[in-house]
């Protein structure tokens, strides 16, 4: 399994254009680990309890991924880490969805849905969650990872271009009075139709992909899927820097850049750009992460409705 895709050239799409990997590094096995909340998680969600047995089917399941999409984030497992569980608002999330009638939860950049089935897993239902990632096979690639069918998973998966407005467009923040019933979700192709509709909008690993300009245009357009009511939220968590701008970056052979925020420029974002100056309460955490040896700052954060 670790010999996959070991010389070949790929792009990926990548803030205002793409990446060209040159040599797609070949998987390596040895990067694989669960902590012992996480094998909890992944034995139950997927019926396997066998160590050994987990280890090669979720193997099995990032090979099939990296030829779709040889992103870092699969090549280093960080779709095990669960990263929603590590927010400050989780139990908010999960209050959300017992206590809401008809809450919505979108997964942006979804990957393998990892954190949407966490939620599920949780008590959030799971007819109330929507996944959505540029490639339509990450719907396959998460049934094949949790052992599920469109009959046993209740869940919503709508692939598209954030940046398509055909996809998501930027509309009027939604102020004032929870709106109507909510779509059918089964029947939705795009994101649009959830406009002032979504309870939490959760952002893992996603925005740091897009350029400067286009993070605030898509802030503005998550701000506008987002419901009025007290307490929804629009969360994740992404690279930072201690100051904002440009950050090299290294996968294999190939170097890229991404734009980072600071704690502090990602708050001006939010609370005075995207939406109104004392509307939402944001909170950052920092803390520091190292894989393939790259030290980065990681950032949660959290956009809540005053």
């Amino acid at each position: 399994m670790g010999s996959a895709r070991t010389s070949q050239a790929d792009t990926f799409p990548f803030g205002d254009g793409s990446v060209q990997i040159v040599d797609v590094p070949p998987l390596d096995p040895s990067l694989y680990s669960l902590t012992p909340n996480e094998a909890e998680f992944f034995k139950a969600a997927t019926g396997i309890n066998d160590d050994k047995m987990l280890r090669t089917h979720i193997l099995m399941a990032q090979e099939k991924a990296y030829k779709v999409a040889p992103y870092p984030c699969i090549y280093i497992f960080a779709f095990l880490r669960v990263g929603i569980t590590k927010l400050p608002v989780y139990q908010d999330i999960l209050a959300i969805g017992r206590e809401r009638p008809d809450a919505i939860f979108l997964d942006l950049g979804c990957c393998f849905s990892v954190d949407s089935r966490k939620v599920a897993f949780d008590g959030f239902p799971a007819h109330g969650i929507i996944s959505s990632d540029l490639k339509k096979e990450f719907l396959e690639l998460s049934n094949f990872l949790f052992r599920t069918s469109k009959d046993t998973w209740a869940g919503h998966f709508i692939p598209g271009d954030v940046l398509d407005p055909e996809m998501l467009c930027v509309a009027p923040i939604t102020r004032g009075s929870k709106l109507g019933l909510p779509p059918d979700l089964s029947t939705l192709t795009s994101l649009n139709p959830l406009h002032g509709r979504c309870s939490i909008i959760y952002a893992s690993c996603f925005l740091h992909l897009f350029t400067e300009e286009q993070q605030v245009h898509l802030g503005r357009a998550l701000a506008g899927l987002l419901s009025p009511e007290p307490g929804s939220l629009i969360c994740g968590i992404q690279i930072s820097m201690k100051e904002k701008g440009s950050k090299p970056m290294v996968f294999g052979s190939s170097e890229y850049t991404m734009f980072c925020h600071s704690p502090q420029s990602w708050t001006e974002l939010w609370d005075g750009t995207v939406f109104e100056k004392g509307e939402v309460e944001v909170k950052t955490n920092v803390w520091e992460v190292s894989a393939t040896g790259q030290t980065v700052d990681v950032l949660a954060w959290s956009v809540k409705r005053l």
